[in-house]
């Protein structure tokens, strides 16, 4: 992507630090009754094992690193920057294209990030990195927290608009090993590389009736980054799927899989699982914005899908930043 064709936004210029969003992140924590991003609960089912393919690949990675390359992108499990979550930051400061790697290393990597994902969703993310990145793949960063294959460990893969993890289920019911992000920078909604999920959000939108509408259009979307899970014990935002005809909620639940459709299988199907346990399709509640409406088309850019266990915030003006936290929180 040229300068000419990105569309910048606060949240991602480099005057937004990690610090500027941990404190907003903090706020948004401390109003929705302090609940925070991440959650350890219950008993995990569906998901990914120390002994999927990726995490496989996490550990073969890990033992070709160097004492020095050890010190500059290893940490502890419970390390802070694990979970830390930004649009636009890069974990360490040592990227995969900067020389500091091997290439059999930088190998290893994509071999990660394909392993993470389904084939499309390993095109989609290749390609906006390519264009969201001055250096492309090379411009993004990994760190590797605990030690893989004795006991809990998660690499993380962060840089602009994308956060990838792979954590062999050590962060117990949650999808993904815990919240991630994924976005793109080009500010046509038909150019985006994600706006097709926009479309299939909005064909539930365009099969509700007036009134169903009404309940489901906002004027103003919450900060992209308020997406604690909240359990059962908070009201959400926008139109109850629980109340929807049944032809409705089939559109539903289909653009949830499509949604998910950019990752692997196995962080797919726990996030299902989660899904379910957590009240399934009926406890679900969907959003759309009035603001941010690029075109003026009313295809509304921006949407939001959160349940008890379920928060998929897609912000699609002035480009694309979307948030997911998908995991079982538990009432005390």
């Amino acid at each position: 992507m040229t300068e000419s064709t990105r569309v910048d936004c606060p949240d991602c210029s480099d005057s937004f630090s990690r610090r500027d969003f941990v404190k907003a992140v903090g706020g948004a924590a401390a109003a929705a009754g302090a609940i925070p991003l991440f959650v350890t609960p219950g008993t995990a089912h569906a998901a990914p094992t120390s002994k999927s393919k990726a995490e496989t690949t996490v550990k073969k990675f890990y033992e070709t690193l160097s004492a020095d390359q050890k010190k500059a992108v290893c940490f502890g499990f419970d390390h802070q920057k694990r979970k830390t979550l930004n649009p636009n930051w890069r974990i360490v400061d040592k990227t995969i294209g900067s020389g500091f790697y091997e290439d059999s290393q930088r190998e290893l990597i994509d071999q990660i990030v394909k392993d993470v994902t389904s084939e499309d969703g390993y095109g989609r993310f290749k390609q906006q990195m390519k264009e969201d990145s001055r250096e492309g793949f090379g411009g993004y960063a990994v760190a590797v927290f605990g030690t893989p294959g004795d006991g809990n460990f998660e690499l993380v893969l962060t840089g602009r608009h994308l956060t990838l993890r792979a954590d062999g289920d050590s962060v117990k019911n949650m999808a993904f090993g815990g919240p991630i992000v994924y976005g793109h920078g080009q500010g046509n909604p038909e150019k985006n590389l994600f706006h097709y999920q926009t479309k299939q959000a909005n064909e539930v939108f365009s099969a509700l009736d007036t009134k169903q509408r009404e309940d489901a259009l906002l004027p103003k979307a919450p900060p992209e980054g308020r997406v604690p899970l909240q359990g059962d014990r908070k009201r959400f935002p926008g139109i109850a799927v629980g109340g929807m005809s049944s032809d409705q909620k089939e559109l539903v639940e289909k653009s949830i899989k499509v949604i998910l459709a950019p990752y692997r299988k196995e962080d797919v199907d726990e996030s299902l699982a989660i899904l379910k346990q957590g009240g399934g399709l009926d406890k679900l509640h969907l959003a759309f914005y009035q603001e941010g409406d690029i075109k003026g088309d009313k295809t509304w850019d921006i949407w939001r899908v959160e349940g008890p266990s379920f928060v998929w915030h897609f912000r699609g003006a002035p480009h694309v930043h979307t948030y997911v936290n998908i995991g079982l929180k538990q009432d005390t």
